[in-house]
């Protein structure tokens, strides 16, 4: 098992950027990639972003892409998602994924382990 849990999400202007953070848990010795999510309400949840156990091969989504950056930090079991230039329609809930494969696993939506996810607002 593996226990995801988001953090960083708030209120941001237009614009502005924030930093999520994904602390992984449990059975982290195991190879796994990791991508993120994201759920506006009255829509489905869509992938944003996934990144390789080894950080070498990253996936975005093309909304995201060019504003967004997917890290780890292996040594932390952690990973990251930069979200610059960030617009209204960002506005949702953050989750979290794991895989214990490949990355272009979870952009095609294959998980193992979700987190319970972080809400992120941008007000224009």
């Amino acid at each position: 098992q593996v226990q995801l849990v988001e953090s960083g999400g708030g209120l941001v202007q237009a614009g502005g950027s924030l930093r999520l953070s994904c602390a992984a848990s449990g059975r982290t010795f195991s190879p796994y990639a990791m991508g993120w999510f994201r759920q506006a309400p009255g829509k489905e949840r869509e992938f944003v972003a996934a990144i390789s156990w080894s950080g070498g091969t990253t996936y975005y989504a093309d909304l995201v892409k060019g504003r967004f950056t997917i890290s780890r930090d292996n040594a932390k079991n952690t990973a990251y998602l930069q979200m610059n230039s960030l617009k209204p329609e960002d506005t949702a809930r953050y989750y979290c994924a794991a895989r214990l494969s490949d990355a272009q696993g979870i952009m095609m939506g294959n998980i193992d382990y979700w987190g319970l996810g972080t809400l992120v607002t941008v007000s224009s």
